[in-house]
């Protein structure tokens, strides 16, 4: 599935910032925005916690959930994001940019977030929006897979969740063939 930088990207940073488990600093942040480039990374201690609240908010964009109830939030975010679109032509092409270009870094990935989220729900699909299925993980991902049927977060969780489901399984039919004789 193919996903525009402002789309597709900005909602696997959206995601990334909804999966953090502690509220980071500035150089915890700069690493994963780089990462899902963001050229406005350099935050003051004072706009990592408002990104780490922001990605409280992120959160409820994940997993399933009724398209009504998701655009909803979808919609909040966008309405507190201080988004105001424009076309940009400084790499030579036009295309659109979130933020405007003196907007604080914590404004812009507030912006790129929402617009992200909103590109994949309107021009994606709505369910790419997932949590992994495996017992105990229910972390954020955008499933960019071809037939969009992703239910894990990693390769690493599907497989340890197969493992759990056998073991269960042989775990199963030994007590069954003990409990038998």
């Amino acid at each position: 599935m193919y996903f525009n930088h402002y789309g597709g990207e900005a909602a696997r940073l959206a995601a990334d910032l909804t999966n953090l488990t502690d509220p980071p600093g500035p150089s915890d942040l700069e690493p994963l925005l780089a990462a899902h480039g963001i050229a406005r990374r350099a935050l003051t201690a004072g706009q990592a916690k408002e990104v780490w609240e922001w990605s409280r908010r992120l959160a409820a964009c994940f997993g399933s959930q009724e398209l009504d109830q998701r655009c909803q939030a979808v919609n909040a975010l966008l309405a507190d994001s201080s988004s105001r679109p424009y076309i940009s032509l400084h790499d030579g092409s036009p295309h659109l940019h979130y933020s405007t270009a003196d907007a604080d870094a914590a404004a812009h990935i507030r912006a790129v977030t929402a617009a992200g989220l909103a590109y994949v729900v309107c021009f994606a699909d709505a369910g790419r929006l997932g949590r992994c299925a495996r017992q105990g993980c229910g972390l954020a991902f955008v499933d960019t897979s071809r037939n969009g049927r992703r239910t894990y977060c990693s390769v690493r969780c599907a497989n340890n969740d197969a493992v759990a489901r056998h073991r269960g399984r042989h775990r199963g039919e030994t007590q069954s063939t003990t409990q038998g004789a």
